[in-house]
């Protein structure tokens, strides 16, 4: 018996991103639920024209992409079906990926979820959108986590609850956890399954989004302090302590030679890192500078969620696009 499956397509003004999602979707033979959370464009139009049944959220309760998953699983409860492919509105699937999807689930039980291979629809656009590429291609496998594309099993999603609702940032990554712990396998095949529009074309555009990856460090890590450990102890490293010993090397002068020392190690061992991947050399020296860079907004995300929690306010999206 071949699996039921429908789409949960979650969008925010996409426009022609959201179309071109709408249409990679289509003949399928999968029900469509849009989430819309509060659009100004045409995004609500465009989805009911294409066939989707939509939901919008209301505005009460502070947008997250969490929040609108769920969403879109709720409005399947009276007609479940035994899997749910989950894609970003600024994503276009794959032919034949729902089909390779759905059989990987069927062929093994203890699967929760299965992802494949997302990558950058215009990488050469801007560096930005190449970083996003590059940050896309990660080994097939056995994975402890993956982004928002996703198929998963219906069975497993409401096992562990959904995805959280406050989660704001790396929601995907927090699920995932949640997955693993009740025992399911994650797996990524080898195949490509979606091509993303990041539409970076601006350096604020980045340094907002990195900013929104640090939120989702602190904020997964709260959740789950064996995860994000790493990248949570480089951010304090190279965004905070690192730069307060430099502002003390003004005064006793031998601490700024070191800071600046470790600062080059690091990129050096960045672009070393990026050119064993496979990666030309010009553009691992270019990657690599932003890369390094990216421990400075990621703190101000940081920061952003511990005062959030601090004083008890919500946690509201933070937009790059």
């Amino acid at each position: 018996m071949t699996l039921s499956i429908a789409a949960v397509i979650i969008g925010r003004n996409e426009g022609a991103r959201l179309k071109r999602c709408l249409a990679s979707l289509s003949g399928q033979g999968v029900r469509l639920i849009y989430v819309d959370s509060g659009s100004t464009d045409n995004s609500v139009a465009a989805a009911r024209a294409a066939g989707a049944e939509v939901v919008q959220l209301d505005t009460v309760t502070p947008f997250t992409a969490a929040r609108a998953r769920s969403a879109g699983m709720a409005a399947l409860a009276g007609d479940m079906p035994d899997a749910v492919q989950f894609v970003d509105g600024d994503c276009a699937v794959v032919p034949g990926w729902i089909t390779a999807g759905a059989e990987a689930l069927q062929g093994d039980p203890e699967l929760g979820l299965v992802t494949g291979w997302r990558s950058e629809l215009y990488p050469e656009r801007s560096v930005y959108n190449a970083l996003c590429d590059h940050e896309w291609h990660r080994p097939a496998g056995e994975i402890t986590a993956c982004g928002g594309d996703m198929m998963v099993r219906a069975t497993a999603f409401e096992g562990v609850g959904g995805f959280d609702p406050r989660v704001i940032a790396a929601e995907d990554d927090e699920f995932c956890v949640r997955l693993r712990k009740a025992g399911w396998r994650l797996v990524r095949l080898t195949l490509a399954m979606t091509r993303h529009d990041a539409d970076m074309m601006r350096f604020g555009q980045w340094w907002q989004r990195a900013v929104r990856s640090g939120h989702g460090f602190a904020q997964v890590g709260d959740l789950h302090p064996e995860y994000f450990m790493r990248e949570r102890r480089r951010v304090w490293l190279y965004g905070a302590v690192l730069p307060v010993l430099a502002l003390l090397g003004l005064i006793f002068w031998p601490l700024l030679p070191i800071v600046l020392a470790v600062y080059a190690l690091s990129y050096l061992r960045t672009a070393q890192g990026l050119r064993r991947e496979g990666m030309a050399l010009r553009r691992a020296l270019h990657h690599a500078v932003f890369l390094t860079l990216s421990k400075f907004p990621n703190l101000i995300g940081m920061l952003t969620y511990h005062l959030r929690k601090r004083r008890g306010r919500a946690m509201r999206i933070i937009e790059y696009k």
